[in-house]
């Protein structure tokens, strides 16, 4: 490829240049594929210990963090606020140990997960390990954020920096521990049980506008078991009891008007038959790989038909229930066929959407849902629509690495 060094996406058994998405470039095996997606998640999954003395920054293995400092306190912190801005709520706690989490009337989801980093760190002496879902916390310690800020008088591009005021005293903190305090990422949602406690400590308070606080686990979580209230990236609901536990890819893309149009046709068979390539290669790596899909016309739907012609499972996830009674008949045929195939379904919304701008909102929440639960994503996007390009940066966020683009053929 022209251009300067390509960043390099495996799926399955096809490679892509980031450059060219739609042009096979050559053939990796499955042995291939998982060492260099074991080391991609290994590479993410990393403890960032920021440097006072270098502008480098150190990066161990999160399994290693007990082993090269057994006396250090692992720490969980989550936050959550309704509306955003909205009341919000923080919290932290220690497996095994101590927890506490606190409210504010009016704030942001970032301002309380800033809060209970904070909070964290201003609690608990000592080597301090801070877990956290949110990239806008660890990123900063990992890139080193922080650096230019301050060169920059606390600005960018002429704003001041927003949430300085609790960036600062985080910074300070951190950099008065002399190394002790490290952070590490996790996945929200991904059945973390500690991840899933301080996610209910800050939704509860955040509902409640109370704080609470105490040496042992907390033995009561109820109010927060529904987060229904918190922001786009806390207002996805826990995993429904029975939901599917493996591997999960979600297939998100185009309508049938940008896939060759309604019905079989070439280009919607041969992106069928792309993706079902590229679960056969994600299933090597991962044999409990699971599909979820929303089974809407288009690519979800093709997303169904590629995962049975991989012999994978598929979960149909709808937002809201019978909402192909207003399809044509060939078209709800085919849904009720693939709906009865899967493996099991969830509704994330039970009541019907009065209008479409609501209809189209309630696909809005089911796909963030399907994005807080996904361990990776396959979107048919041709590079051009708006709306699908924001999917895609809305879900490298949350899943970075772990988003492919599967180009449609130019010639529909």
């Amino acid at each position: 490829m022209d251009g300067g060094p390509q960043r390099v996406i495996v799926v399955g058994a096809w490679l892509w240049g980031q450059a060219s998405l739609d042009t096979l470039a050559g053939l990796r095996s499955p042995l291939s594929l998982h060492f260099e997606l074991a080391t991609r998640r290994a590479a993410r999954r990393s403890t960032f210990v920021p440097d006072e003395k270098s502008h480098c920054r150190r990066s161990l293995p999160a399994v290693d963090s007990a082993t090269a400092n057994p006396t250090a306190t692992t720490v969980y912190t989550d936050g959550a606020c309704l509306g955003n801005p909205g009341p919000g709520g923080w919290a932290w706690a220690v497996p095994g140990g101590a927890h506490a989490s606190g409210a504010e009337p009016a704030t942001t989801n970032n301002r309380m997960e800033l809060t209970a980093a904070l909070e964290a760190a201003r609690a608990l002496p000592g080597p301090l390990v801070v877990v956290s879902d949110s990239t806008y916390v660890v990123h900063c310690f990992r890139d080193r954020w922080y650096e230019a800020w301050e060169r920059k008088g606390w600005r960018r591009k002429g704003e001041p920096i927003v949430n300085a005021d609790l960036w600062k005293p985080l910074v300070d903190l951190v950099r008065s521990r002399h190394g002790e305090v490290s952070f590490e990422w996790v996945r929200g949602h991904s059945g973390d049980p500690m991840n899933d406690v301080v996610d209910r400590l800050a939704v509860e308070a955040a509902q409640t506008q109370a704080s609470r606080s105490g040496p042992l686990p907390p033995t009561e979580l109820g109010a927060a078991d529904q987060p229904s209230g918190r922001s786009a990236r806390a207002a996805v609901p826990s995993l429904p009891i029975g939901f599917p536990v493996g591997h999960r890819v979600v297939v998100l893309g185009h309508r049938p008007p940008e896939l060759g149009g309604y019905g079989e046709n070439p280009v919607a068979t041969q992106v069928r038959r792309r993706l079902a390539e590229a679960l056969s290669g994600l299933r090597a790596v991962h044999p409990d790989l699971e599909v979820l899909t929303g089974l809407g016309l288009g690519a979800e739907q093709l997303g169904a038909a590629a995962a049975v012609e991989a012999g994978v499972a598929y979960v149909a996830v709808l937002a809201f229930p019978n909402q192909d009674e207003v399809w044509p008949s060939a078209s709800r045929e085919v849904y009720r066929r693939l709906l009865a195939g899967a493996a099991t379904t969830t509704t994330i919304s039970e009541a019907k959407p009065a209008t479409k701008q609501a209809a189209g909102m309630a696909i809005g929440n089911r796909n963030d849902w399907l994005a807080s639960v996904a361990d990776a994503a396959l979107i048919v996007w041709d590079g051009k629509d708006r709306h699908l390009g924001e999917t895609v940066t809305s879900l490298e966020r949350r899943i970075p690495d772990d988003v492919w683009v599967i180009t449609p053929p130019a010639d529909r």
